[in-house]
C-alpha cells in the first residue's frame, strides 16, 4: 500500500536514493540542471517553491519518479471522482439508447491472458455493429489509454458475441472525455498521439451513431448536463431557426 509522502519524507527518500547510487549532491544537481544548494535544501525537507517539473527532473536522475496524489476529506475524493465518472457513463448511455443502441455497462472480460472491463459496450443488431466506449474523467497516461483501447477493440467481436448472442461485422471505438477547458488543453498537448489513435470528432461521430457503418475511431467531448445547458452532443437533435417576419405596410 502506498504511503502519503510529506516534505520531510520526500527529502529522506532523495537522500537514500542518492547514497544508494553513490552520487554526490553536486552530481545530482548537475544532471538535473539545478544548484547543489537546491538538492541540499530538498534533502532537508525544504520543498519550498520547487516546481513539479523540477522535482521530477531531480528524481529522474536517480531512476525514480514523482506521483502526485491529492488528499481530500479522507476517501471522499475517490467517491467524488467515481460519481463524476458514473454521471458521464450514464449520460453517454442515454444518448446511445436514444439512437437505438443496446448498452451494457461495465462489461468485464478475460480472453487470451488479457483482462479488463469496457465502460459501455453498445450494440446495434440491425447493423451488426459494436461500439466500444472508454470513458475517462482524467487522462493520466496517454500511451496506456491507447494501448488498452486497442486491446478492447481487438477483442470486441468475441466479447460482443458472448454478451449479445450474435457476431458483429463492424467494430468502432470512442474515447469519451468531459468537455472542460483542462481536458481540452491536455488533449491539445498530446494531439499527435491522440489524433493518430482517435482521428474522428464530433459531427462524424454523431452521424455514425445515427447510422453505423464503416470505420470509426473517435474522441468525443461530452458536456455536463445542467439546467438550461443544452449542448450539441445530442444525437439526432436539430436546430430550429425562427423565421423572420417582415411587417407589411398597410
Amino acid at each position: 500500500m502506498l504511503r502519503p509522502v510529506d516534505d520531510q519524507r520526500l527529502g529522506a527518500a532523495l537522500r537514500a536514493l542518492r547514497r544508494r547510487r553513490r552520487m554526490r549532491q553536486v552530481d545530482v544537481a548537475a544532471a538535473a540542471g539545478v544548484s547543489r544548494s537546491t538538492i541540499s535544501r530538498l534533502e532537508r525537507g525544504h520543498v519550498g517553491t520547487l516546481t513539479l517539473g523540477t522535482l521530477r527532473a531531480i528524481f529522474a536522475v536517480l531512476d525514480a519518479r514523482i506521483e502526485i496524489t491529492p488528499l481530500w476529506r479522507g476517501g471522499a475524493l475517490d467517491r467524488l471522482l467515481d460519481e463524476r465518472h458514473a454521471e458521464l457513463v450514464g449520460r453517454l448511455a442515454g444518448i446511445l439508447q436514444g439512437a437505438g443502441w443496446e448498452t451494457a455497462i461495465e462489461v468485464t472480460f478475460s480472453h487470451y491472458g488479457e483482462r479488463g472491463s469496457i465502460d459501455i459496450l453498445a450494440a446495434h443488431p440491425a447493423r451488426r455493429a459494436l461500439l466500444v466506449n472508454e470513458v475517462k474523467i482524467d487522462l493520466t497516461s496517454i500511451e496506456e489509454t491507447v494501448r488498452r483501447s486497442d486491446a478492447k477493440t481487438r477483442l470486441a467481436v468475441t466479447i460482443g458475441e458472448q454478451r449479445f448472442g450474435w457476431r458483429a461485422t463492424t467494430v468502432a471505438r470512442l474515447l469519451v472525455l468531459p468537455d472542460d477547458a483542462t481536458t481540452r488543453r491536455r488533449v491539445a498537448r498530446h494531439a499527435p498521439v491522440l489524433g493518430a489513435a482517435f482521428p474522428d470528432r464530433g459531427h462524424k461521430i454523431r452521424r455514425w451513431i445515427r447510422a453505423p457503418g464503416g470505420r470509426l475511431s473517435g474522441l468525443w467531448f461530452l458536456a455536463d448536463v445542467r439546467p438550461g445547458n443544452v449542448r450539441g452532443d445530442r444525437v439526432g437533435s436539430s436546430r430550429v431557426r425562427r423565421s423572420r417576419t417582415t411587417p407589411t405596410r398597410a
